[in-house]
C-alpha cells in the first residue's frame, strides 16, 4: 500500500471520530428503543460501525 499523505491521514482521523460518535449514539439509542425490529436494526448498525472503526484503526496504524 502506498504511503498516505497528511491530508488523507487527517480525513481518516475525522472519519474515525465520526464513527466513534455514531457508535456511542447507537449504543445509547439501543437502550431506549422498545420496538424489537428497531433494536435489531440498531444492533446491526452497531456491529457494522464496530467493524468500520477497526478497519479505520488498521489503516491508521
Amino acid at each position: 500500500m502506498k504511503a498516505m499523505g497528511t491530508h488523507e491521514m487527517l480525513e481518516l482521523h475525522e472519519l474515525l471520530a465520526f464513527k466513534n460518535v455514531c457508535f456511542a449514539k447507537n449504543t445509547a439509542m439501543q437502550g431506549m428503543a422498545s420496538d424489537p425490529q428497531l433494536k435489531s436494526l440498531i444492533q446491526q448498525d452497531i456491529q457494522k460501525t464496530q467493524q468500520q472503526i477497526r478497519d479505520l484503526q488498521n489503516l491508521l496504524s
